[in-house]
């Protein structure tokens, strides 16, 4: 069974999330807010996937929080965020491992087809 951590500052929204990911069959290591306790999950866990919005709590967003990440891994990302702005898309594209940048609200279909893509 393949594992997700979710980073995601807004809990409401990482519940869903994680119901979402364990509907699809997929088992959540963990659901952090901040982008220090993603990469300590990173590295604790090993996750085989990475559900991250942008604006998380803490120094880092997401984006910059993968930067760190990809210092010590390779695990695939799916960016979820609200913000649509072209700059932030950018970043979130130039990231190694990018499977997908998805805009809030997300649902379980289009989470079913962006982790398609990576079996």
């Amino acid at each position: 069974m393949k594992k997700v951590l979710i980073v995601e500052d807004d809990s409401i929204l990482a519940f869903v999330h994680q119901k979402f990911v364990e509907q699809l069959g997929y088992k959540v290591t963990a659901c952090v807010e901040s982008g220090a306790a993603a990469i300590e999950e990173v590295k604790k866990d090993e996750p085989d996937i990475i559900l991250m919005d942008i604006l998380i709590l803490g120094d880092m967003d997401g984006i910059e929080t993968m930067g760190e990440i990809r210092k010590f891994s390779e695990v695939p990302v799916v960016y979820v965020t609200g913000n649509s702005n072209p700059t932030v898309k950018q970043r979130a594209d130039a990231t190694p491992g990018k499977v997908d940048f998805l805009s809030k609200p997300i649902n379980l279909g289009l989470l079913q087809t962006t982790f398609h893509k990576l079996e």
